[in-house]
């Protein structure tokens, strides 16, 4: 398995032929053309944790340009078929539920967030359960991407049934858990390998660095690879 972070919260997850992107916005250095072609070339699945624009992104275009099929709840799925998107296209599921994605499945968990599009004419329209992301592929790790979400108790159940190996953790605050409270869930109720912390660094109004989870994690930093936009790492 190959990990690329291209910020945020979208990241690229290689197993084999098989090409995923999950919550493709991409901003920064990758709104230039040439890094985001080459970020998208050869996609085959695009899978979406909620609705908001910083997660969905560019994942209409993406799938139209390389017929990648869509991974995402049923109202995403159904709000960009609205869009253009072919209906042969999207694999939808909600919480509880796992998705076959062929080489790869991906089981819908919950998480503590919202979910929905603002409109031109300041309205939301309504788009499903946030959840988190669970993939699982015939000889890998397993991989959680918590998509953005509070600390809850029920992460061990998520543990008992999943026994993730790598993290992909929101740390941010103000619309995620903040470091410390990160790293609690991290420590308490996971036993990972890897954790790439995410959403950060994005915004000003989000925490810009990954300090504070590091700090907090104390012992169990060493787990925890801070990587840089665009690094790819191989697990």
């Amino acid at each position: 398995m190959k990990l690329t972070w291209y910020g945020h919260s979208a990241f690229g997850v290689q197993l084999g032929e098989t090409k995923i992107l999950i919550d493709p916005f991409f901003f920064g250095d990758y709104a230039e053309k040439a890094k985001q072609d080459a970020a998208i070339k050869g996609t085959t699945h695009v899978l979406l944790t909620h609705g908001h624009d910083d997660h969905i992104g560019s994942s209409l275009e993406i799938c139209q340009s390389t017929g990648a099929q869509l991974v995402a709840n049923f109202e995403i799925c159904m709000y960009l078929v609205g869009q253009g998107l072919s209906d042969k296209q999207i694999n939808p599921g909600n919480l509880g539920g796992t998705l076959d994605c062929g080489s790869f499945s991906t089981t819908f968990v919950r998480a503590d967030h919202s979910s929905s599009k603002q409109t031109g004419e300041g309205n939301n329209i309504y788009l499903g359960n946030p959840a988190g992301l669970v993939l699982h592929a015939p000889n890998e790790k397993t991989l959680y991407h918590m998509g953005d979400t509070d600390i809850f108790g029920d992460m061990a159940l998520i543990n008992e049934l999943h026994q993730p190996q790598i993290g992909l953790v929101p740390i941010g605050d103000r619309f995620t858990m903040g470091g410390a409270v990160a790293a609690l869930a991290c420590r308490r109720y996971f036993n990972f390998e890897t954790i790439l912390p995410c959403h950060y660094g994005s915004f000003p109004i989000i925490d810009a660095n990954a300090d504070k989870f590091l700090a907090a994690m104390e012992g169990d930093a060493k787990k925890v690879n801070v990587v840089k936009t665009g690094e790819t790492i191989s697990l």
